[in-house]
C-alpha cells in the first residue's frame, strides 16, 4: 500500500513539473446535450461538442409581484372535553406584520405571545404568563389492579472466567490479474 501511494506521489510530482506533459483541453461553447464522447488511450487534444437539442419549450404562469401585500387571519379554539386553548391573530400591511398568540400550557398557565415584526427592527416577541382561573382537564387514566404471580427464585451460577485465546492470522488472500470492463 506505501508502495502505490509512493508511486501516485511521485506521479503528480512529475506531471506538475512538466516532466510529463498533461494533455491540454480546450472547451467549445457550454451545450445543453452532448453526443457521447469516444475514449481513446492516446491524449486528446480537443473535444468536441455536438450542438444543442431543441425541445419544445411550456409557457410558464408567472404571478404578479405584490408591492404592497395585506391580509389579515385569526383563529380561535375553546375544546372544553379536552381543555385546549388556543387563539392567533396576524395582520400585515407591507413589510410590517403584527399578531399575538396564546396557549394553554400543561403547567395549567396561559401564554400568551404578541409579535412584531418589519424590516428595520427584525423580529419581536414579547412573552407574558397568566394564570388561570379554570382548571385544565386532566387525561382519564383508568387504574386496574391486577395480581402479581411471583416466580421461583433463580438458583445461583458459578462465576464465569475468560481465558485469552491463541490469536491466528489468516493467509493473505491471493489476487488474480485485474478485470477490465468495457
Amino acid at each position: 500500500m506505501t508502495f502505490k501511494f509512493v508511486v501516485l506521489t511521485c506521479l503528480v510530482a512529475a506531471v506538475s513539473a512538466g516532466i510529463i506533459p498533461a494533455a491540454s483541453v480546450s472547451y467549445a461553447a457550454p451545450a445543453y446535450h452532448t453526443a457521447p464522447v469516444a475514449y481513446s488511450a492516446a491524449p486528446i487534444a480537443k473535444i468536441a461538442y455536438s450542438s444543442p437539442v431543441a425541445y419544445p419549450t411550456a409557457k410558464l404562469a408567472v404571478e404578479e409581484y405584490d408591492a404592497h401585500p395585506q391580509y389579515s387571519f385569526s383563529y380561535d379554539v375553546q375544546d372544553g372535553l379536552t381543555g385546549d386553548s388556543k387563539s392567533q391573530h396576524e395582520t400585515r400591511d407591507g413589510d410590517v406584520v403584527q399578531g399575538s398568540y396564546s396557549v394553554v400550557d400543561p403547567d395549567g398557565t396561559k401564554r400568551i405571545v404578541d409579535y412584531t415584526a418589519d424590516p428595520h427592527n427584525g423580529f419581536n416577541a414579547i412573552v407574558r404568563k397568566e394564570a388561570l382561573s379554570v382548571k385544565v382537564a386532566a387525561p382519564v387514566v383508568a387504574k386496574v389492579a391486577t395480581p402479581v404471580a411471583y416466580a421461583a427464585p433463580v438458583a445461583k451460577l458459578a462465576p464465569v472466567t475468560y481465558a485469552a485465546a491463541p490469536v491466528v492470522h489468516a493467509a493473505p488472500v491471493a489476487y488474480s490479474a485485474p478485470f477490465y470492463h468495457h
